[in-house]
């Protein structure tokens, strides 16, 4: 599993989503997080994913292909990308009717900075996924810069966040630099799959 994968399109409208049906995978978080490093990370690619110096660079829903069955998508970070505040209410309209009705959507990977509390875009994709049957886990990005106590703290932290409103969800903590919980992540992607 995750053997083979391949950029197949960039969607910015509804109409433009596949519709083949394969099971679909998102990945979700602000520009900065570390999307693009932990789609390649996954996939066992460099250069799969681009990685920009640049917070914001992605712009479409990217849709990968993996080992030709399911799609892994990378949707437009939240939060610091240099567009205009039209494009951005767009995304954030585009991303709230995907998490809903998108039928093939199998899981949603949250992708939050280990290193920060949750922002309040993160407080409210957390409130959002509440409502949804769509299964959910947290990656804990950039780990590796974390002592083992910031790494509890932060990970405890989070657990009483989704306690107070009724969740719990697999939280995984993960670096693309170091590797560290790619192995567990891989297993619940596999599990979501199916």
């Amino acid at each position: 599993m995750f053997d083979r994968a391949e950029f197949t399109k960039g969607v910015v409208e509804w109409k433009h989503l596949p519709r083949d049906g394969r099971p679909e995978i998102a990945f979700v978080g602000r520009s900065n997080v570390g999307k693009s490093s932990l789609l390649n990370s996954i996939i066992g690619r460099k250069k799969l994913a681009y990685v920009s110096k640049r917070p914001g660079k992605t712009t479409e829903f990217n849709f990968f292909l993996i080992d030709g069955k399911y799609y892994f998508v990378d949707l437009p970070g939240y939060g610091y990308a240099r567009v205009s505040k039209s494009m951005r209410e767009k995304w954030a309209a585009l991303i709230e009717r995907y998490l809903n009705q998108r039928k093939p959507l199998r899981a949603v990977v949250h992708l939050i900075d280990s290193r920060h509390p949750p922002m309040a875009q993160d407080e409210d994709l957390i409130d959002f996924m509440r409502g949804s049957d769509v299964p959910y886990l947290i990656a804990l990005t950039k780990a590796d810069k974390l002592s083992g106590n910031q790494r509890f703290q932060t990970v405890q932290r989070l657990d009483k966040r989704l306690a107070d409103v009724g969740r719990s969800v697999p939280i995984v903590l993960t670096s693309s630099k170091s590797g560290r919980g790619i192995k567990e992540l891989r297993g619940w992607l596999r599990d979501f799959l199916g």
